[in-house]
């Protein structure tokens, strides 16, 4: 069982900054020396457009703003392109002196609501800057397996191998008179990070017939298993998003162990409604969460802590 202990809020914007209004949505951390952290999350202007931002953090003392960046780490692209409605960090890779920020990009649908499909931005300078691979979705765009969004896209890379599991919608259906949407996530492999081949191998999928997103996951690798941690939405009781956990060997063949996440809404504050979009990193022996509450992030983003066995 894992027995997450909440340990509060960390940052939500103030509105002080026009483009950086709302949101600290789907944390991202970057490990720095030092003991210091990178936190990349994306925010939201006073029309709703989300751009990519970050907050620095000492490890030793989370809850102390160290920094907060004063311009969007990815700006949003022109107009008619992928991303001219809106950009959102998922996941980072350090690998050969570079950073990789893979990030969702959105534009706004006419038949439905959003198109979403993802992209990398580089950095040779150590995070001070990223430049955007292409102005179109460089990593995954749609094609025959994803033809009609892909989203939150996590990266690990393992004997040369880079290893993608990422979010896809497989369907939009009216009911209720109004639009949903169902995705799932997937795993494709690449030999540079940037082409990945997609053969819709499909890794978490619907429990049940009240299932219909799951989204943003997370892997880790350890001790021979791949450990992934995500948000579901919904079951029979539960309207809004909770966070899930499976188990795999190759990274292909998941079993789903939700019942072990010990981590449920608050009572009352920023998380009693919902709890999503988790990203966890280790330090000095203990385990991380980084998380968002209600309003998928419009709450701010929070911590929560699991003691390793030692």
């Amino acid at each position: 069982m894992q027995n997450w202990k909440k340990l509060g809020l960390i940052f939500l914007p103030n509105g002080e900054y026009e483009w950086m209004k709302t949101h600290a949505m789907m944390p991202v951390i970057d490990l720095l020396e030092n003991d210091l952290a990178r936190i990349y999350f994306s925010t939201r202007d006073s029309k709703g457009r989300s751009q990519g931002a970050y907050i620095e953090i000492n490890l030793n003392d989370p809850f102390k703003i160290l920094k907060i960046s004063d311009e969007p780490v990815l700006k949003l692209g022109q107009l008619g392109a992928f991303d001219d409605a809106g950009i959102m960090p998922t996941c980072i890779v350090n690998h050969d002196k570079k950073k990789y920020l893979y990030y969702n990009g959105w534009t706004l649908g006419k038949n439905v609501p959003f198109f979403s499909f993802n992209g990398v931005a580089i950095s040779e300078d150590g995070g001070n800057s990223f430049v955007k691979k292409s102005r179109g979705p460089a990593v995954l765009y749609s094609n025959e397996v994803d033809p009609y969004s892909t989203f939150a896209p996590t990266v690990l890379i393992e004997n040369e191998v880079w290893k993608i599991w990422y979010v896809s919608l497989i369907k939009w259906v009216y009911e209720d008179d109004k639009l949903k949407h169902y995705y799932n996530i997937r795993y494709a492999e690449s030999s540079d990070g940037i082409n990945f081949k997609r053969e819709g191998i499909v890794c978490i999928d619907f429990a049940n017939k009240y299932e219909y997103a799951i989204a943003r996951p997370f892997v880790l690798k350890e001790d021979g298993i791949y450990k992934m941690w995500y948000s579901v939405r919904e079951s029979e009781n539960i309207k809004t998003y909770r966070i899930g956990y499976a188990e795999s060997e190759d990274g292909k063949e998941w079993i789903r162990k939700d019942s072990e996440v010990n981590l449920d809404v608050s009572e009352s504050g920023w998380d009693s409604e919902m709890v999503e979009y988790s990203y966890i990193y280790d330090f000095k022996g203990k385990r991380y969460m980084l998380y968002n509450g209600n309003e998928y992030g419009k709450s701010g983003v929070g911590l929560a802590v699991m003691q390793l066995d030692s």
